[in-house]
């Protein structure tokens, strides 16, 4: 056999365990229980709706008015910005939100843990409190449905992951389905994670000890990674919201997109190192499965496009996560795994991050 021969050989075979690999795990994910959390019995204790502004986002009165709008039985809503030249500040004033300033105490973490923990500092009396990120629009039952599971003496944090909602622009839909990943990491206990932009947990989980760690561990850079590993460490559940999902309105250039995930890429990577691994093997499989079935279909015998079959089924469900015909949805999926693939490649080698025009080290790398 001459070298060429064992080469196409050797790719072919190659191949065929990746397609076989994907199918296996879509079986699995097929058949393999996703855990909602239905919102049961309602939550009756008063919660504190922690916002931190940095800046102005694309919707940002719209996001405010729509936080502070709940049909939610008690709550109070309060910005935290860092200074009274923040450019958020004339917004919160318009809308009459209640907004204190960060603590200017030493700590290893970023403006929007330092924003979270100065609030959870002033106002101890509440019996829960809620996150939201400044960048989300949410339904008027967004409250009472996120905070429904801390009814649960078990769960420790509940949380909800965000449709990013493509105004305008091309990027802006290929961050619309790059973001879906999350959902399919959110339905799964086991994978399961708090969502910074949208959760929620009762006064207890943030003890004293938890809070040294929430603003001088390796992972203050992240209120997410803190959050999760607060409340997996005290052996407590994390309860997955599916709706009403919040929305993230994008409206993305070529660079903000790949800024914005190369960031999301490496923070995940800060907390869970080991998804650089796994998740090199499996979008390489990805990648693999594509491009040996278009170029064998081509070259060798139209039975290679079985080889689509997981991106026939993945495109399927991102129009279905979509909720709408995009039809540049085939095409996204189709350079999804190269890109997931350069994501990580690029952000294990990152030592930092540019989060809202400031610089923020990621140490535990």
């Amino acid at each position: 056999m001459s070298i060429i021969g064992f080469l196409l050989y050797f790719c072919i075979g190659l191949s065929a365990l990746a397609f076989t690999a994907l199918l296996v795990i879509d079986a699995i994910g097929m058949f393999s229980k996703k855990e909602y959390q239905r919102h049961g019995r309602p939550y009756r204790g008063r919660v504190l709706v922690i916002v931190p502004c940095r800046g102005t986002d694309l919707t940002l009165e719209q996001n405010l008015r729509s936080l502070s709008r709940q049909d939610y039985h008690s709550y109070r809503l309060v910005a935290v910005v860092d200074d009274k030249s923040d450019a958020a500040l004339r917004t919160i004033k318009k809308l009459r939100i209640d907004c204190i300033f960060s603590s200017k105490k030493p700590g290893n973490c970023s403006g929007k843990v330092r924003a979270i923990s100065t609030a959870l500092e002033r106002f101890r009396d509440y019996d829960a409190y809620a996150i939201a990120d400044s960048d989300i629009c949410v339904e008027k039952g967004w409250l009472a449905a996120l905070a429904a599971p801390l009814s649960e003496r078990k769960v420790g944090l509940s949380t909800m992951y965000p449709y990013f909602n493509p105004v305008r622009g091309f990027w802006s839909k290929v961050k619309m389905a790059w973001g879906f990943v999350g959902d399919s990491l959110l339905e799964r206990e086991s994978s399961r994670f708090g969502w910074g932009g949208s959760l929620a947990f009762r006064k207890g989980l943030m003890d004293r000890k938890a809070m040294e760690f929430f603003r001088n561990s390796v992972y203050s850079v992240s209120d997410d990674i803190c959050l999760t590993k607060i409340t997996k460490s005290k052996g407590l559940g994390i309860a997955y919201v599916a709706e009403p999902k919040p929305v993230v309105n994008c409206n993305e250039s070529f660079g903000s997109f790949s800024e914005w995930a190369n960031r999301q890429t490496a923070l995940t990577l800060l907390g869970y190192r080991r998804n650089l691994y796994v998740g090199l093997v499996y979008y390489s499989m990805e990648a693999l499965a594509i491009a040996s079935g278009a170029l064998l279909s081509i070259f060798l015998s139209p039975w290679f496009l079985l080889f689509f079959l997981h991106y026939a089924r993945n495109v399927i469900i991102n129009y279905r996560r979509a909720g709408r015909p995009y039809p540049e949805i085939p095409l996204i999926v189709l350079v999804l795994p190269f890109i997931y693939d350069i994501n990580l490649l690029i952000a294990s080698r990152m030592r930092g991050i540019t989060w809202r025009g400031r610089r923020y080290s990621l140490s535990a790398q």
